[in-house]
């Protein structure tokens, strides 16, 4: 059974910066491609970036240009670098294999972003 384990967050003036982790374990990591999620208070869980298996990557337009995913294979981690936060990016962030999400999802970090 897969577990999911994100670290990273934390409070964070706008325009600043964050790397947030995510190590997998109990399954064949490098096979699925992987996502980075979140979710703000009252709203639902959305995706903001993805990585297939071979690192191609993909970005919600709010985040384009601002978050980079990452993986590396052999730490069964993928990563998500933060820059010019803002307000609107203050979420749990959640990571999960993508397309179609584990029905297990980790604790999540809490990324808040506020002067």
């Amino acid at each position: 059974q897969v577990q999911l384990v994100e670290s990273g967050g934390g409070l964070v003036q706008p325009g600043g910066s964050l790397r947030l982790s995510c190590a997998a374990s109990g399954s064949i990591f490098s096979i699925y491609g992987m996502g980075w999620y979140r979710q703000a208070p009252g709203k639902k869980r959305v995706l903001v970036a993805s990585i297939t298996r071979g690192g191609s990557t993909n970005y919600a337009d709010s985040v384009k240009g601002r978050f980079t995913i990452s993986r590396n294979n052999a730490k069964n981690t993928v990563y998500l670098q933060m820059n010019g936060l803002k307000p609107d990016d203050t979420a749990v962030y959640y990571c999960n294999k993508n397309p179609t999400p584990w029905d297990y999802w980790g604790q999540g970090t809490q990324v808040t972003v506020s002067s």
